[in-house]
Parts: C-alpha cells; sequence; structure tokens
C-alpha cells in the first residue's frame, strides 16, 4: 500500500516451508493494519506465514502521523484555534487576541519565549507541542505641566487601563488656581481633578 513497504515482496516459497514479512511505515505514517488473507491482523511489524501449503496474501495499510499541539489559555486573552492536532509535516497557525484594554506581552512554545506578535505558526510538524501567552495591562501616560505659581501632585505618572487618576492643585503663597486644562481644554478651576476610566494618554 502507500506510505510504507513489505519486504520482501512477493515470493515462492516451498511447501511446508515459513516466510517472514516485515512491515515499515514510510517516515510520518504508522502502519494501520495488515490484511492476511482477507482478514486484519492487526498492527504488526512483522508476519509469518508458517507451514505454507497454499498461496497467500499480505497488504499492509499505513496513516499518516498525528500531534497534539497543546494550548493553555492564559489569563486576559484567548488563543485560537485551542489545543487541536495536526499531521505529520503540516503547519498550523495560532491567533492571539487579548481581552480588551491589555495587550499581548509574551508568547511560549514549548515552554521557550518566541515573541509577542500574533499569530505564531509551528511549521513542518514532527512532534507535540505546547503554546501559552501572556497578557500585561495596557498603560498611559498621563503628562503633567507644571505651571508657575503652583504645583500639580502628582506630577506625569502612568496609569493602567481602565483606572482612575486624581491630580490635586496646590497655589503658591498669595496666588489661587485660575484654570485648568485637560488635554488641551479647559475643565475648570476646582482642586482635585480626575481622570476616570482612563483609556487613552491625556495631557494636564
Amino acid at each position: 500500500g502507500a506510505n510504507g513497504t513489505i519486504a520482501p515482496g512477493t515470493t515462492t516459497v516451498n511447501y511446508g516451508a515459513n516466510q517472514t514479512f516485515t512491515i515499515t511505515a514510510a517516515t510520518g505514517y504508522n502502519i494501520d493494519s495488515v490484511i492476511v488473507d482477507g482478514t486484519n491482523a492487526g498492527a504488526v511489524a512483522t508476519y509469518t506465514f508458517t507451514n505454507v501449503t497454499t498461496n497467500h496474501t499480505i497488504r499492509g495499510v499505513y496513516r499518516i502521523k498525528t500531534y497534539t499541539l497543546t494550548v493553555t489559555q492564559g489569563a486576559n486573552g484567548t488563543i485560537a484555534p485551542g489545543t487541536t492536532t495536526v499531521n505529520h509535516g503540516a503547519n498550523q497557525a495560532f491567533t492571539f487576541t487579548p481581552t480588551t484594554g491589555y495587550h499581548t506581552d509574551s508568547i511560549f512554545a514549548d515552554g521557550g519565549y518566541v515573541g509577542a506578535t500574533s499569530p505564531y505558526t509551528f511549521t513542518n510538524v514532527t512532534a507535540a507541542h505546547t503554546l501559552t501567552a501572556k497578557y500585561a495591562i495596557n498603560t498611559y501616560t498621563l503628562t503633567v505641566t507644571q505651571g508657575a505659581n503652583g504645583t500639580i501632585t502628582p506630577g506625569t505618572t502612568t496609569v493602567n487601563y481602565g483606572a482612575n487618576q486624581t491630580f490635586t492643585f496646590t497655589p503658591s503663597t498669595g496666588y489661587h488656581i485660575d484654570s485648568i486644562f485637560a488635554d488641551g481644554g479647559y475643565v475648570g478651576n476646582t482642586s482635585p481633578y480626575t481622570f476616570t476610566n482612563v483609556t487613552a494618554t491625556h495631557t494636564l
């Protein structure tokens, strides 16, 4: 059959003799079954006709090897497809989708770091593999420009996606807050001022 050999091939033996055949699958294949005189003799690597007194037939059936690519899903993101099985020599791509507000921080194939870029592809698969990813929350810089005659606390700072950040304005002695500008727009003159549910960078 295709994808394997039986040795020797067709042969002639004397009455009462024995004859052993060796069944060998091609690279990337397994023996699926050995059919002797029309009956499945199992996935055997050798088969012996003993005390031959008639004609016989032997045939090999082979199936491609398959390998499991085991996906471990980390928090705050998904890998698609999940755990899957592929044929010997095939390629398999995986796509990483972080949860809103997160990004792919690192991808690990077989326990080793392979970058942080989606997709990741196993090529010419000849063994089982593992895949996982870690995701990190997005962070945004809130840039503070300190004006004369007062301070803003804290100064420039970084906050996580979805977080709130409050800033306090303290005029120098003899001064008062005249105006506060967030992202270039006037937002009042009262301390404190809070950026809520931060999903982008801001200026103050």
